[in-house]
């Protein structure tokens, strides 16, 4: 099979071509690492191979007909990739739609540490599970509606007292916003990242899906071990002693967008004290994971 024909038509590109080419390499580049990590990942990778594999096919050899149907069928595949990514999209588009203006003020974020502290030692100690959502810029209201609402302010009491067995909340997530407790037993988009270890409970991939989502900080309390850990952006530490999640928690809260734009950085460049969702930190109970 001579393909040299087939090669011919393409013609060195110009100023333009060589620009196009550029910003084409940058978004497929873009969404490779936007998508990597997420069960869309191999999806787009395979449709990207494929379609490229048919189309080099029918044009060498000429299946005109076949080539003309893969050009037709463009629209419709742009339909199915938007179905087919939608949590993705979903997350990217929460990302961009960050409001400035709701941003709660440092003073009020850094109120919480001290009682949110006492609550997570206590739950801690007890061995008692808990998940606790702290609203950034991000809102959360259509989590908020997965469970109660509630309206209370912050307090240690209140927040333990939430999370014992046989209170009626405790199964979910509490979400905390400016001063107050919005909402107790929400449902939190559980993580569909491929590489999570298997021993993560429902509770750990919980607190790393909301902030796969938006950019809550959110504390989980294993009812296994009585560890606690850390999760913002889509990132996970864990096996945090008290004093460490303090000084972590007084930070992150501390800190304003910029800089938790520059923490987010650190965090994926690895110079920040928060690990990848899949290191192992906490080795899972016997019989069990960590829940």
């Amino acid at each position: 099979m001579n393909i040299m024909p087939w090669m011919e038509q393409f013609n060195t590109p110009g100023n333009e071509g060589w620009l196009e080419i550029v910003i084409l390499t940058i978004l497929i580049y873009t969404l490779f690492r936007f998508l990597k990590g997420t069960r869309g990942s191999s999806i787009f990778t395979g449709l990207l191979v494929l379609l490229g594999a048919l189309y080099a096919i029918t044009s060498i050899v000429s299946l005109d007909v076949l080539n003309w149907i893969l050009s037709r069928l463009t629209l419709y595949l742009s339909l199915a990739l938007i179905i087919i990514f939608q949590p993705e999209i979903r997350r990217a588009l929460a990302k961009l739609g960050r409001q400035p203006w709701r941003k709660n003020s440092l003073d009020t974020q850094k109120s919480l540490v001290t009682p949110i502290t006492q609550a997570v030692k206590t739950l801690s100690d007890q061995k008692i599970g808990a998940l606790i959502a702290i609203e950034r810029e991000i809102g959360t209201r259509a989590i908020q509606d997965s469970g109660t609402p509630l309206a209370a302010m912050v307090s240690a009491e209140l927040l333990t007292s939430l999370f014992f067995p046989r209170s009626p909340l405790h199964d979910g997530g509490v979400i905390i916003a400016g001063e107050s407790i919005r909402a107790a037993g929400c449902l939190f988009p559980l993580s569909q990242k491929d590489q999570l270890q298997k021993k993560l409970g429902t509770r750990h991939r919980a607190a790393i899906g909301i902030t796969e989502e938006t950019d809550a900080v959110v504390i989980v309390v294993s009812e296994e071990t009585g560890a606690i850990s850390l999760a913002y952006n889509g990132k996970l530490r864990r096996g945090l002693t008290e004093e460490r999640f303090q000084r972590m928690l007084s930070s992150m809260l501390g800190r304003k967008q910029t800089g938790l734009t520059r923490f987010r950085e650190k965090i994926d460049s690895g110079e920040a004290p928060i690990a990848e969702a899949a290191d192992p930190i906490i080795p899972p109970s016997p019989g069990g994971t960590d829940g």
